[in-house]
């Protein structure tokens, strides 16, 4: 049996806690949203927003899902202490679960004409980030003979 290190252990709560912090307040974004289409709100809900209501929820859905992979994540490290884990996995996943949230999240402030405000240039290297650390993280977990 394999004991955690505390590297490990520092890599798992790292990872629960921006997990659960995040689903919390991405959560909280989507009651928000709820809450102004509930009320009617026009800035909102008019035919311009439409940019702006895809956007954040957009962000609201990939945020919380990227919370509960972090949740997963740090749940996968102290299941299998003895992976060696590194940091190309925790900070990719990290970087994607900030980038690829906010970025529709900001480019959803300002919209142009439809199109969305410059911070959504954020998605695709949040995206690039996540996909690096989920191949990363799947390769790490079959090499642990899972």
């Amino acid at each position: 049996m394999t004991l955690v290190t505390p590297e490990t252990r520092a890599y798992a709560r790292w990872h629960l806690r921006l997990g659960w912090w995040a689903l919390a307040g991405w959560l909280v974004l989507g009651l928000t949203l709820e809450g102004l289409h509930g009320l009617k709100v026009g800035w909102y809900l008019d035919p311009g927003a439409e940019t702006r209501r895809l956007l954040w929820t957009l962000a609201h859905a990939h945020g919380a899902l990227l919370g509960l992979v972090h949740v997963a994540f740090g749940a996968t490290v102290l299941a299998l202490p003895g992976a060696g884990w590194g940091r190309l996995e925790s900070r990719c996943l990290t970087a994607g679960a900030l980038l690829l949230p906010l970025g529709f999240l900001l480019g959803g402030v300002v919209i142009h004409g439809g199109d969305p405000g410059l911070p959504v240039l954020l998605v695709p290297p949040g995206a690039m980030c996540l996909a690096v650390g989920v191949v990363a993280t799947a390769r790490r977990v079959s090499r642990a003979g899972v």
